[in-house]
């Protein structure tokens, strides 16, 4: 006697899914990614405090238990977050070729990155603003933060020199105090937007108004540099 196995719909395609899933699970790479993906926009979204494991792991689409195959807990996993993030910022600035750029396009190049990268990563201001409420704890002990920012001042003062030298800029600027201040005129305006809008009654993020911050950013940097 044929016995004829009934097959439900959809079984078939869900079937034909579980090897691409568990091969997907097996791939160590790219199931991290999906972990730090998914964690960077939780703590971006709650804070340290606030996120949980179970919804980085359901995010991630994996389970719990795989997190804690890759990371500790949770500071560890928000510590590799914020060290991966520091890590994309300070690529892309070496990636701009600052070094091979006339002093006042390199100044103008650094200041406008700055400024578009803030706005393309929101979660970095996010960050940022979580890790300096537990008073930077975690990139204190962090070798990969110090060594990715070994040598940060002296790119800007490497370029400040040549500025000096080309007679662009003047002689004595801290550049400390320049990176200080390229980052605030940016971060300060993001972080700050919708009280901001209520105080001064227009839409920070326009087309428009994003376009005069800019300007005003650039302007501000260059009245810094320029010889009176």
């Amino acid at each position: 006697m044929n016995m004829q196995t009934t097959v439900e719909p959809g079984e078939e395609s869900r079937a034909a899914d579980k090897p691409a899933r568990a091969k997907r699970l097996r791939d160590p790479i790219q199931t991290q990614a999906r972990i730090l993906a998914a964690a960077k926009a939780e703590f971006a979204k709650v804070g340290l405090g606030g996120a949980r494991i179970e919804t980085i792991a359901e995010k991630a689409g994996v389970n719990k238990r795989m997190i804690y195959e890759y990371f500790k807990g949770k500071e560890e996993l928000f510590q590799t977050v914020l060290e991966e993030m520091w890590t994309d910022i300070r690529t892309e600035e070496r990636a701009l070729g600052l070094d091979h750029l006339p002093p006042v396009e390199a100044i103008r190049a650094y200041v406008t990155f700055t400024w578009n990268y803030y706005l393309k990563n929101p979660e970095f201001m996010s960050l940022v603003n979580s890790e300096n409420l537990h008073r930077a704890r975690h990139v204190k002990k962090s070798r990969r933060f110090s060594e990715l920012h070994r040598g940060f001042v002296d790119m800007l003062q490497q370029i400040v020199d040549r500025g000096v030298a080309s007679g662009d800029f003047k002689a004595g600027v801290d550049t400390s105090q320049l990176h200080l201040t390229i980052a605030a005129l940016g971060y300060y305006y993001l972080t700050n937007r919708f009280t901001g809008e209520v105080i001064f009654g227009f839409d920070f993020v326009s087309k428009e108004a994003l376009q005069k911050r800019l300007d005003f950013n650039l302007d501000t940097i260059f009245s810094l540099l320029r010889p009176r």
